[in-house]
């Protein structure tokens, strides 16, 4: 029996919201200003019904308290969010500025950190306002921002893995041969939803040599008996994510499907088996590239190792070299190698894991070896 987890409450969003402060003063910053998107929904609980051209801004700086800046006829709406006690609220009409109603919550000399997000236009109307202040992008000046997860983002990303895992254990079940992919990746948006996932993200189905693709958007080809299936899906449920990969095999696999298969399992467990605090980002890649390398297939993994997830399914940081960013317990992560051979096939096995005080623990324990559909 599933439970819903109890709703986040104004003192949580309270508390992101001072965090982010004093992390942008820590980073050098004099502040930071959110647009609409993932961090905006994790700092506040707002997330307005529609993005459009008009400014909505949120503002945090050291010492000042939060204000967000909305259109007039968006204010009831943002005023109902779970967080908006915690902050004040200041609104603009058509017809004004609001760059001018935005520009006396900055330092205008100040360096700002800003959601990756926001639209050019806004970026460009602050800086016309304000000349003399500058902007860096939030995965850039603030990377760990969201990176560390408590208790309750924990137990929504295990809830999302293991309604992941269900799905997959239930696709396992479904004909594969004779079927469009696209026929698979509709069976498995409907599985997630089954499962409890409120947003389906993607349900990549790679057959034969479509497989070689890593991101392979699913089409029409017919998937046929001896075809090698990367199976890569994931989506949000209770507003957190979920992302898993197996490659299953339609029928009998032959000796060199198998073999690229184990190397890339073992490679995954490699990379596994280097996640423990302390130890930085790159070291989680060079692990499972290392071995990928070592049995000869070091040209055919040509993807990062991996990525945060939390609030999307993609986020800072990246499992990837030239990143020294040490993990830290409470970071969710992604640890996916993968072979692709071009035009013949490809294999790539994920779980999402999460660092601890000792080591890591994955939130996908679905198998990890061959499996034959049909």
């Amino acid at each position: 029996m599933t439970t819903t987890p109890d709703p986040f409450t104004v003192d949580d969003y309270r508390a992101r919201m001072d965090r982010a402060a004093r992390a942008a003063a820590d980073a050098g910053l004099a502040g930071i200003v959110v647009a609409p998107g993932p961090d905006l929904v994790w700092l506040t609980g707002y997330r307005p019904t529609a993005v459009t051209e008009r400014l909505t801004a949120l503002v945090l700086a050291p010492g000042r308290d939060p204000v967000l800046v909305v259109p007039t006829l968006e204010a009831p709406d943002a005023a109902r969010s779970v967080g908006a006690p915690a902050l004040t609220l200041r609104d603009w009409t058509d017809g004004k500025d609001p760059y001018d109603v935005t520009a006396p919550l900055l330092d205008p000399r100040g360096r700002f950190g800003i959601s990756d997000n926001a639209w050019s236009m806004h970026l460009l109307g602050l800086q016309s306002t304000l000349p003399d202040t500058s902007y860096v992008s939030l995965t850039r000046s603030l990377p760990m921002l969201r990176a560390v997860k408590d208790t309750a983002e924990l137990e929504r990303l295990t809830a999302a893995g293991a309604a992941a895992d269900a799905t997959y254990e239930a696709i396992r079940e479904v004909p594969f041969a004779g079927r469009k992919e696209t026929d698979v990746a509709g069976d498995l948006a409907d599985l997630l939803r089954h499962f409890g996932h409120e947003q389906v993200d993607f349900t990549v189905v790679g057959s034969g040599p479509n497989g070689a693709d890593p991101h392979h958007e699913a089409d029409d080809r017919v998937i046929r008996q001896g075809d090698m299936v990367v199976l890569d899906f994931g989506g949000l449920k209770h507003g957190y994510g979920s992302d898993t990969s197996r490659t299953v095999h339609v029928g009998e696999p032959g000796a060199v499907e198998q073999t690229v298969h184990d190397i890339v399992r073992a490679a995954q467990e490699a990379g596994f088996q280097a996640v423990r605090p302390g130890v930085a980002c790159q070291e989680i890649d060079r692990a499972a590239r290392a071995y990928i390398t070592d049995a000869g297939y070091g040209d055919f993994f040509i993807h990062r190792t991996g990525h945060g997830i939390g609030v999307t399914t993609h986020e800072p940081p990246y499992m990837i070299e030239g990143e020294e960013q040490p993990l830290v317990p409470g970071m969710c992560l992604s640890v996916e190698p993968g072979i692709y051979l071009p035009g013949r096939f490809g294999v790539r096995i994920e779980d999402i894991v999460t660092v601890t005080e000792d080591g890591g623990r994955r939130l996908n324990d679905t198998a990890r070896e061959m499996v034959i559909v049909h």
